[in-house]
């Protein structure tokens, strides 16, 4: 099999996460407008649950096994990689198993006693077999993750992404449409949102089964190599560093999943000891309101703040390969290379997206949310101010892996735990005073510091020397975008342009002007004559 480059893997999985997140707006921003406020309220209870079920039984699995599976090509290992497999599916399978299960257990009371919110429990419920579906998944992306072929892990994606839509907006809109008699079968749940909330999370237990299902069907059309390589690490070899791998990147995703249980906890928590400035809207209780401005704020604004993240995600996993291979044939040149190569595109995209949504927060989100003025309201500063920390966390992502690939899997879980208790403290300091905007101020924060400590402790740890000239460069171009940006929107609203026409010209504009900066920023300055021959001299 042809080994991909890093750069052709980390486009095909960058290009899949795109249309993921395309397929995911696609499914999030009507199911937003359907459930509303309150709805995505107890969509996002479920999530807040299933996360860090998902996260320390899932997350790990696929790195896990693509470095494993790099390392034995590297070695000449085969037949070795086959057995990684095998050897991972059962292992995880089981552990995904009990996931499952202990994510439908602890529905009701998760949803009775954390969030005061039985009405989640359904929810909750309808969520949980795709941690399971989600283990399958995760050996098999990470198998051919390690074989340098990102094309599985790519169509896999898009498949989920197809199966959520379809699946969830369809079992959503049915139990609005018919829920009379829907509510009937459920009559311990007086409001019909938890229902549609629970129909709507369905899809993404449909969707992680399609990608099973997908992966069956690889495999039963795929050839059989025969490999002439024999060597093999014994079950129980496989199975240590398995777990030994896996369980520090699953920890570091479930300390990163905690802060969404942080702004669950103190984000309502707060809001209803401290009070807000925020006004109920019409249809919402007093009693609602804290739970209004959650489901708004983790429904639209962190949904806004993921979409870029998730896309640069995939350099982490394109470079993981890639570096564990440099890394165990000791080329540092190309080790140095690739590490500076892939911090510095995930900042390239970062970057011009973060100024773009600063400049233009309030036509975005209510572009993508028409229906949602009332949420969208209460989440624009927040939107603005978590900017800077989706940078971060996009040039984070990447790091996390390298970190993974030259055999420090641990360093991760360190610094996501000093990010979350970053995150804790900033959260019951800043929203007392500043209601959600600071929650959303201390993810920044949050990010900042994980960046910083990850950053640092890469360059320890491999030994590489990265430059920061690039970075610099890339900045200035980021203000020069935002700058452009800002002046189009000005200039089209005091001619009385609006809507999707004002998105589409700054977003040209600036794009433009941030391209030009970047290549020019690029060029290397050229050395006059006189220079030339003084050196010579």
């Amino acid at each position: 099999m042809k080994k991909q480059s890093f750069i052709k893997g980390s486009l095909i999985l960058m290009f899949s996460a795109v249309a993921a997140k395309i397929l995911g707006a696609f499914f999030k921003i009507p199911l937003t407008n359907i459930l509303g406020g309150i709805g995505m309220s107890y969509f996002s209870c479920a999530y807040s649950l299933f996360m860090p079920v998902y996260a320390l039984t899932v997350t790990g699995v696929s790195s896990a096994v693509a470095r494993m599976t790099a390392q034995s090509m590297a070695l000449g290992m085969a037949e070795n990689a086959k057995k990684i497999r095998r050897t991972a599916l059962i292992l995880f399978s089981a552990a995904g198993l009990a996931g499952s299960i202990l994510t439908f257990l602890l529905a009701k009371p998760f949803s009775v006693y954390s969030v005061n919110s039985p009405q989640a429990a359904a929810a909750v419920a309808m969520i949980s077999p795709a941690v399971f579906f989600g283990c399958i998944t995760a050996v098999e992306r990470g198998y051919y993750e390690g074989l340098s072929n990102m094309y599985p892990t790519a169509l896999s994606q898009v498949a989920e992404g197809v199966v959520k839509v379809f699946g969830g907006l369809w079992l959503c809109g049915y139990v609005t449409a018919h829920s009379e008699s829907v509510m009937r079968f459920f009559p311990e749940i007086t409001d019909v949102r938890a229902i549609a909330a629970a129909a709507g999370i369905m899809g993404v237990t449909l969707s992680s089964l399609g990608a099973v299902l997908f992966f069956a069907v690889l495999r039963l059309f795929s050839r059989r190599e025969i490999s002439a390589e024999k060597t093999v690490m014994s079950g129980r070899q496989i199975t240590r560093e398995l777990i030994g791998t896996a369980l520090p990147t699953g920890i570091s995703a479930l300390v990163t999943n905690l802060t969404a249980l942080i702004d669950m906890w103190t984000v309502i928590g707060c809001i209803s000891y401290f009070g807000t400035s925020v006004k109920a809207p019409a249809g919402v209780s007093p009693e609602e309101l804290p739970h209004f401005i959650y489901g708004s704020f983790a429904g639209i604004a962190i949904t806004v703040f993921n979409l870029v993240p998730s896309v640069t995600n995939m350099l982490g996993k394109g470079a993981l390969t890639c570096i564990t291979d440099q890394w165990e044939c000791g080329s540092r040149s190309s080790l140095e290379r690739s590490s500076s190569q892939a911090i510095l595109t995930s900042l390239v995209i970062a970057v011009p997206a973060a100024a773009g949504m600063i400049v233009l927060a309030p036509e975005i989100m209510t572009f993508l949310f028409p229906r949602q003025s009332d949420e969208v309201a209460v989440c624009i500063d927040a939107l603005c101010l978590m900017m800077p920390g989706m940078v971060f966390l996009c040039v984070s992502y990447p790091l996390f892996s390298m970190l993974q690939a030259i055999g420090k899997p641990v360093l991760p879980l360190k610094i996501m735990l000093l990010g979350t208790a970053v995150k804790l403290a900033g959260n019951l300091v800043l929203i007392p005073v500043m209601g959600v905007d600071g929650a959303a101020l201390s993810t920044t924060i949050c990010y900042g510091v994980i960046l910083a400590v990850s950053l640092t402790a890469f360059v320890r740890a491999s030994g590489v020397h990265i430059s920061a000239a690039p970075f610099v460069g890339i900045i200035y171009a980021g203000i020069m975008c935002g700058g452009t940006a800002y002046l189009t929107s000005s200039i089209a609203e005091s001619h009385n342009i609006g809507g999707i026409a004002v998105i589409i010209l700054s977003a040209f504009t600036g794009g433009t002007v941030y391209i030009l900066s970047v290549l020019y920023a690029g060029k290397k300055p050229q050395k006059c004559e006189c220079t030339e021959r003084g050196d010579a001299l």
